[in-house]
C-alpha cells in the first residue's frame, strides 16, 4: 500500500499564553497543500524502515513512521511490515512533514489491518506523536488551539490561487522560536480575518514567530519582502519556519518570481 502524506500551512499564527506544563497555548488555522512525501508499507517478515530523498537525521526507531507503526503494535499486535519512506517535504520549515508521515502511517496501518479505528480515535493516538499530527489525520482547513490538538473545521478555501514555498537553506529549532516569544492575546481575530479577501490579509494575519525569527535570522524578512514586491497577495512564514510562503493568483507570476530566489528549495503549488 502506497500513499502520499502531505504539507501544511498555518495561517495566522498566535502564541496565546504559557501553559504550566511548558507547552503554549496557540491558535492558527492549519491548512494541507499538495507537497508531499511518499510512504509505502508491505508485510515482511521483520520490522524496518528506510529512508530515501532528503536526508533524515534520526535513527529508524525515533522517527516518526516507525513511532506510528510501535503505538499501533502495541495496542493491536500487528504483524511485521517494510515501511519506505521518501522525503521530498523540507524539515525544519514549518509545514509538518515528519508529523504527516505519521499521521498517514496511522491511517494507512488501520486500512492493511482493519483495524476499524475512527477518525477521531486516530487523531487522539496522532495527538500522542505530537501535536499538529492530529490534523492530519482529517486533513482538511482546521483551527487549531490549545498545543494545536483541539480542532475545529473551517470554512477556508484557497482554490484557484498558486502557492510558493521558498525554503532557505537554513532550518529553526520549534523548541528556540518559541523560548523567543511573548504570548499574547491577539489583537485581531483569526477567523474574522480570513473571512476577508485574500489581499487584505496583510498586517491583519500575522504569525507571532516571524517577529522573533527574523531576528535572529533576518534573510527570512527578506524572502517574505521579496514575495510581496513580486505580487504575492499575501506572503508569512509557516509554522515556525524557515519556510515563507507567498499567495498568488497567477501560476506565471509564481514561476518568474522563483529565479529571485536562487539560493533556496521553491515549490510552486497551484491550489
Amino acid at each position: 500500500m502506497i500513499t502520499f502524506p502531505n504539507a501544511k500551512i498555518n495561517l495566522g499564527l498566535n502564541i496565546v499564553e504559557r501553559r504550566a506544563d511548558g507547552y503554549h497555548n496557540i491558535e492558527t488555522v492549519f491548512y494541507p497543500v499538495p507537497l508531499t512525501d511518499v510512504l509505502e508499507i508491505v508485510p515482511a517478515a521483520v520490522t524496518s524502515l528506510s529512508c530515501y530523498g532528503n536526508e533524515v537525521d534520526c535513527p529508524a526507531e525515533k522517527n516518526l513512521v516507525m513511532k506510528a507503526y510501535r503505538l499501533l503494535q502495541q495496542r493491536f499486535d500487528l504483524p511485521p511490515v517494510e515501511m519506505h519512506l521518501y522525503k521530498h517535504i523540507p524539515d525544519g520549515a514549518g509545514l509538518g512533514g515528519g508529523s504527516s508521515d505519521a499521521a498517514h502511517a496511522l491511517i494507512m496501518l488501520n486500512r492493511m489491518f482493519n483495524l476499524q479505528q475512527t477518525d477521531s480515535a486516530l487523531a487522539a493516538m496522532a495527538a500522542t506523536l505530537g501535536a499538529d499530527c492530529a490534523f492530519f489525520i482529517y486533513n482538511r482547513p482546521m483551527m487549531a488551539t490549545g498545543i494545536g490538538d483541539v480542532l475545529a473545521p473551517v470554512e477556508v478555501s484557497l482554490r484557484g490561487k498558486t502557492l510558493l514555498l521558498v525554503k532557505p537553506p537554513v532550518g529553526v529549532d520549534t523548541r528556540t522560536a518559541y523560548s523567543r516569544v511573548t504570548p499574547q492575546a491577539p489583537a485581531t481575530d483569526i477567523l474574522d480575518t480570513l473571512a476577508l479577501p485574500v489581499g487584505a490579509w496583510d498586517g491583519l494575519l500575522v504569525n507571532d514567530f516571524e517577529a522573533s525569527v527574523f531576528a535572529a535570522l533576518p534573510q527570512l524578512w527578506v524572502i517574505k519582502a521579496r514575495l510581496m514586491d513580486a505580487g504575492a497577495q499575501y506572503a508569512a512564514m509557516s509554522g515556525s519556519g524557515s519556510t515563507i510562503f507567498g499567495i498568488f493568483d497567477s501560476d506565471n507570476l509564481a514561476e518568474s518570481v522563483t529565479d529571485t530566489f536562487a539560493d533556496c528549495a521553491t515549490f510552486i503549488l497551484p491550489l
